[in-house]
């Protein structure tokens, strides 16, 4: 799948055109182009997970449970918040039952972006896939546009924020891939947790470097994207899938 840019142009053509205003002279072209700039990523890195499904046990929601403590989140005890990783439970058509962690796949060439209007949904140079909450106007395009359900709405006011975790009222949120822990040399909540548990299913890295742990796996097993067929080449890699 090639990147609609003739859409994105249209939709960016529209507002601009339009005029939509948020505030007294302000238009949603406007407040896109002055989004503040994301924090400087390396563009020569690619951060990715793999997942080995043969690891992940069905039981086990400590990904689950450390991604809603990282992050803020309740823990899917308000009805409208959704969790940023879910435990979809597959049967093989052999029979064998298969636990899969379902999140944001990060991918190379994100829907979501292509979409947003504002320009609050954004890849980092590192390939991480994010929302501006300062720009994000809540249409939801992203939400419809995302073939993995990875993406939530806001749709209460959110209380217990955590200082480095911005959510809000009438935004767009999914998983970040705890960019505020890889940001500062630590790997994500969920990884850590699995790891913990003694499952070790997750595996973090950096994609682009042949030398990492997690680009020797992928080059040695069998791995798989999930919707493939779609071409976006994501950064959230199965193994046993």
């Amino acid at each position: 799948m090639t990147v609609n840019h003739g859409r994105r142009k249209f939709l960016w053509e529209t507002a601009a055109l339009a005029g939509v205003a948020l505030a007294p002279g302000i238009t949603l072209y406007e407040l896109a182009q002055g989004r503040a700039p994301e924090a400087a990523a390396p563009a020569t890195v690619r951060w990715g997970l793999l997942v080995d499904m043969n690891r992940c046990a069905s039981n086990c929601n400590a990904c689950v449970t450390a991604c809603d403590n990282e992050n803020g989140l309740s823990g899917g005890k308000a009805v409208t918040d959704a969790q940023w990783i879910r435990k979809i439970e597959l049967t093989t058509p052999r029979g064998q039952a298969r636990s899969l962690p379902m999140m944001c796949q990060h991918c190379a060439q994100p829907p979501c972006v292509d979409v947003c209007p504002t320009g609050a949904s954004f890849k980092r140079a590192d390939g991480i896939v994010l929302v501006d909450k300062h720009t994000c106007i809540g249409c939801r395009y992203c939400v419809m546009a995302c073939p993995y359900g990875a993406r939530s709405f806001v749709h209460e006011p959110v209380t217990n924020q955590k200082p480095d975790v911005p959510r809000g009222k009438g935004c767009v949120e999914s998983c970040t891939l705890c960019v505020q822990r890889i940001d500062r040399d630590r790997i994500p909540a969920c990884v850590e947790a699995c790891a913990t548990e003694g499952h070790k299913a997750l595996l973090f890295g950096d994609l682009n470097d042949p030398g990492s742990e997690i680009a020797q796996r992928i080059a040695a097993v069998a791995t798989t994207q999930v919707r493939a067929d779609l071409n976006l080449d994501t950064a959230v890699r199965y193994q046993g899938l």
